[in-house]
């Protein structure tokens, strides 16, 4: 190698035998070490090492970039033609060359194998635009990052390469940048969440950019001074999910000092009062109280406890259980036992186990054993064996029962519904038939309940509050759906004949739209 105006001679750079690196201990190096003797490199006056007075050379030295070496005022980090010229000057990468400054002028601490050192993570001489030399090994996170990355604005890493700490996009066994694309190289499983054919089916979604703080001195204005403004508080929940609505709560105490149930009780009547205390509960909170209600008292509300109980997943009913405990002190089951009895017992407490099988798949033949079970315990047998009812429709997962009702169905030719009906009555038969229409359509079960709750001279509001409440961020347009589908009118349309003033408006918040 020859650089301008150096051209190599006997005893030059590259150094024969005997030349750079020099002996070990030696400085200067002994004869034909570095600097070279006479005639070696560089040749002209004024080479290396420098004359007296060291450090920078004289015009004509090593290097002979303007600026010299060091660089004038301002030092390390190097000026605008200083070294090394790139963008962002010195210091070198963490772990890089360091020089070591020896009496005299600049020392380099040599790498075994001559000059052109084996750096360390970092690297010597970064390249533009990359933050470290590409083919040395990886520190802190990336190849050849510095701490605080590289001056002068490029992403500390490799190029095009991730921020520090973060994978290599695109590498074999990584999952590739877009999450559409399929896996490379390992047999890795794609991160995407599980499918969801039909995805959000609620009727209120969360509100961009909601403040709790905000949201309760609406609250606050709306029914401070004389008079409420119950449109801003319809307004304000109705267009809030369950986890925005929540919080208000606690924020009102904390920015007020006052219980924002207490305020509303004071400003709120009849329905719209029940409604709007229902919002600002938490799902399994508003099911235990509804739970409660329907247990306590002269009478019993058995369509409550099969409605919640039946459509509720393990882990919604085992939360009712706690809530219902610590709140009630007493459990679920206890508060079932005192209040029922019989069969209609006995399938309660069942489903208030939250045990039911969830696996989603099925197997065929066990669903034909489980119909034929049926068949011989009801239809094909004088007198009912309620309790193999009972074993199969409270345990067995609901994908595996609406196998089993297909099965039923075409072993009898007769509807399991209308089987249980020729074969039990009372409340066993209408909770029997609860738990099977809800297993078998969800939704249309809703929209029925819905329907019955509006239907005749009265209004069941209970009822009907609590199915827009609890399923409005559930499957509410699979409710709208069915609705319009058997009785031939919107939800919405119903809601808006049988209800009226500011009750009427929030349900229609909570229902969404007419189809």
């Amino acid at each position: 190698m020859s650089y301008p105006g150096y051209p190599p001679q006997s005893g030059a750079y590259p150094p024969q035998a005997g030349g750079y690196p020099p002996q070990q201990g030696a400085y200067p190096p002994q004869a034909g070490g570095y600097p070279p003797a006479a005639g070696g490199y560089p040749p002209q006056a004024g080479g290396y090492p420098p004359q007296a007075g060291g450090y920078p050379p004289a015009a004509g030295g090593y290097p002979s970039a303007a600026g010299g070496y060091p660089p004038q005022a301002g030092g390390y980090p190097g000026q605008a033609g200083g070294f090394p010229p790139q963008a962002g000057g010195f210091p070198p990468q963490a772990g890089g060359y360091q020089p070591q400054p020896a009496a005299g002028g600049y020392q380099p601490q040599p790498a075994a194998g001559g000059y052109q050192p084996q750096p360390g993570a970092g690297g010597y001489q970064p390249q533009p635009g990359a933050g470290g030399y590409p083919s040395m090994p990886p520190a802190g996170g990336s190849w050849g990052g510095a701490p605080a990355g590289y001056p002068g604005g490029a992403q500390q890493g490799y190029p095009g390469g991730p921020a520090p700490g973060q994978p290599m996009p695109n590498y074999p066994g990584a999952p590739a940048t877009n999450p559409t694309m399929p896996v490379y190289g390992s047999n890795a499983p794609s991160a995407q969440a599980p499918a969801i054919s039909k995805g959000y089916r609620g009727s209120i979604k969360d509100f961009p950019g909601a403040d709790p703080l905000r949201d309760v001195e609406v609250l606050r204005k709306a029914m401070k001074g004389f008079g409420t403004d119950e449109s801003a508080i319809i307004e304000l929940l109705g267009s809030r999910t369950n986890k925005q609505r929540v919080p208000l709560v606690a924020g009102y105490k904390t920015t007020y000092g006052k219980d924002l149930f207490h305020d509303l009780k004071s400003e709120l009547t009849g329905n719209f009062e029940k409604l709007v205390l229902a919002t600002l509960m938490t799902p399994v909170h508003f099911d235990a109280s509804e739970l409660r209600e329907a247990i306590k008292g002269a009478g019993t509300d058995e369509a409550c406890l099969i409605e919640i109980l039946s459509s509720r997943s393990n882990a919604e009913i085992r939360e009712i259980n706690q809530v219902y405990k610590s709140e009630y002190g007493k459990t679920l089951e206890d508060a079932i036992i005192n209040d029922t009895s019989g069969h209609f017992r006995r399938l309660l407490v069942s489903l208030s186990q939250g045990n039911r099988d969830e696996r989603e798949t099925v197997d065929v033949s066990i669903a034909k054993q489980d119909a034929q079970k049926l068949y011989a315990a009801g239809e094909n047998k004088v007198g009912t064996d309620e309790s193999q009812f009972n074993a199969i429709l409270c345990a067995r997962s609901k994908p595996h029962l609406r196998a089993v009702f297909h099965e039923y169905q075409q072993m009898c030719g007769r509807d399991i519904e209308k089987s249980i009906g020729r074969e039990m009555s009372g409340h066993v038969e209408d909770g029997m038939v609860a738990v099977v229409k809800c297993i078998k359509n969800t939704a249309a079960y809703f929209a029925e309940r819905l329907h019955k709750a509006m239907q005749g001279a009265g209004t069941n509001d209970t009822t009907l509050m609590r199915i827009m409440v609890s399923r409005s961020e559930v499957d509410m347009l699979d409710i709208r759906q069915e609705y319009k589908r058997i009785y031939g009118k919107s939800l919405y349309t119903a809601i808006s004949g049988d209800t009226s003033g500011d009750y009427k408006k929030l349900l229609l918040k909570l229902c969404g739209g007419s189809d």
